[in-house]
């Protein structure tokens, strides 16, 4: 199907500028994989956190490799993590989405045992790893995540991918230098949905965009909560990791950490992570951030008890004028808007007159469409996506490039809220303009002995 020059010329500026990014280019294979030089040889997984999303995930890459270590702070997780593993075999759990490579053939002979470790860097030492993923909490991803780039292994991280604005550009600096591939866990970038709702934006079929409207929900209130004696098997001062040194409380721990900045930016980050990506894809600002932030939020006060957000609403608007609208609600999705019409989109559908305008001949160019914003590549499943970039040496859907400018603006709306006023924000230095007390919020201090620079070694 022939496309317009016009239409050319946008995908072509893009992908150019993703390229300088580092993001579409084949990188150099210079170091480990052995087994990998050959497409039928089966490479070796590490999963590191392996309760919740994290045993998830790292079940799910399972399918596409021999998994043979795992990692967890928590002994009870990781035993119960391993052995649930041992009895699966690549392929059976579940099937692969079309668009997505063949779970690798199986070795003969007995399969690895599952080798457990409370400690990341001893997986990340062995030799025979050659992909991780990496489903911990907030606050632990960027160590782990830039020791086993350098560690040379591929890296699956769930989002959101860091705690700070300085971390992300860290790893988005360790990723360029190294060619490691990295994929982030937003796998809306990979669901259809989504991907049709960014075509009509993409196409022009609701005009000139002008808004995107993310509403992820209203955040938990909860506490004061009760100190105690951390559960046998939970290495809690491990757990805390560069953030400050607390007495154990249970709701800090596993699930409800996200509702802590202490490790995490509440609704911001978690659901943030997912829409504001989605936004920023549609707007065409993959690659830089807003200009000026400003809004408010409910942020809860207490010992021992939540704070992140509640309630909030925060406006990103870019260099063009363009703008990003932050809400704790209604609904749970995202809202474009143009001169000429609006649609919405979420997990479940996609609605607008745009949307009710579209008749069986628009199929062929949604379909084009969608190739071009996947990079060539047929959609649908996420996972597959990330090996599938691994054997070709490319830079995934859900590169480290794009997302640390959405996490960034996750972040921005954060800091904008709680200082209360607004902000000022260069994009190309990615730093505030003239404010010292916003600036000191892009990075964290960090607990020694387990600071990333220890960390990574």
């Amino acid at each position: 199907m022939n496309r317009s020059k016009a239409t050319r010329r946008g995908f072509l500026k893009r992908s150019a500028g993703l390229a300088a990014a580092g993001i579409a280019v084949p990188y150099v294979w210079t170091g480990g994989y052995a087994r990998a030089e050959s497409p039928n040889a089966r490479l070796r997984l590490g999963a590191i956190g392996v309760g919740g999303q994290g045993s998830g995930i790292a079940r799910n890459a399972a399918r596409f490799a021999e998994l043979v270590a795992c990692c967890d702070v928590d002994r009870n997780r990781a035993e119960q993590f391993a052995a649930g593993s041992k009895a699966e075999k690549p392929g059976r759990k579940g099937k692969a989405a079309k668009s997505a490579p063949a779970p690798q053939p199986e070795q003969s002979g007995p399969r690895p045992k599952i080798e457990i470790y409370e400690d990341f860097r001893k997986l990340l030492d062995r030799k025979d790893i050659d992909v991780v993923t990496i489903g911990t909490p907030d606050h632990w991803h960027t160590a782990i995540a830039v020791r086993a780039i350098k560690c040379g292994k591929d890296v699956y991280c769930e989002k959101p991918l860091t705690l700070t604005i300085e971390e992300s550009k860290l790893i988005s600096k360790t990723v360029k230098e190294t060619g490691r591939v990295f994929q982030v866990g937003t796998q809306q970038r990979s669901t259809g949905p989504f991907l049709k709702a960014l075509a009509l934006v993409r196409k022009g079929r609701i005009g000139k965009v002008q808004k995107a409207t993310c509403s992820i929900g209203a955040g938990p209130r909860g506490g004061p909560f009760q100190e105690g004696d951390p559960p046998k098997g939970l290495n809690w001062d491990f757990w805390l990791g560069q953030a400050p040194k607390v007495p154990y409380v249970k709701e800090r721990c596993h699930y409800q950490f996200r509702w802590w900045l202490e490790y995490s930016g509440g609704k911001l980050t978690d659901w943030g992570a997912h829409h504001i990506d989605i936004a920023h894809w549609g707007l065409g600002k993959e690659l830089t951030g807003p200009v000026t932030i400003q809004g408010e939020g409910d942020y809860p006060k207490g010992t021992n008890c939540y704070n992140t957000a509640v309630t909030f609403h925060c406006d990103l608007i870019f260099a063009d004028g363009t703008k990003i609208h932050v809400q704790h609600g209604p609904d749970n999705g995202i809202w474009f808007e143009g001169d000429q019409g609006q649609i919405f989109v979420n997990r479940g559908k996609l609605t607008g007159k745009p949307v009710e305008e579209l008749t069986k001949k628009d199929d062929d160019w949604i379909d084009q469409t969608i190739r071009e914003l996947y990079r060539g590549k047929k959609p649908g499943n996420h996972m597959g996506n990330f090996f599938e970039c691994v054997r070709e040496r490319v830079q995934p859907i859900s590169d480290v490039f794009t997302h640390h400018r959405t996490i960034a603006s996750c972040h921005l709306a954060n800091i904008a809220m709680r200082l209360g006023r607004k902000l000022t924000w260069d994009p190309v230095k990615e730093d505030f303009v003239g404010d010292a007390e916003a600036s000191a919020m892009v990075g964290r201090q960090q607990r020694k002995g387990y600071t990333i620079e220890e960390m990574i070694g």
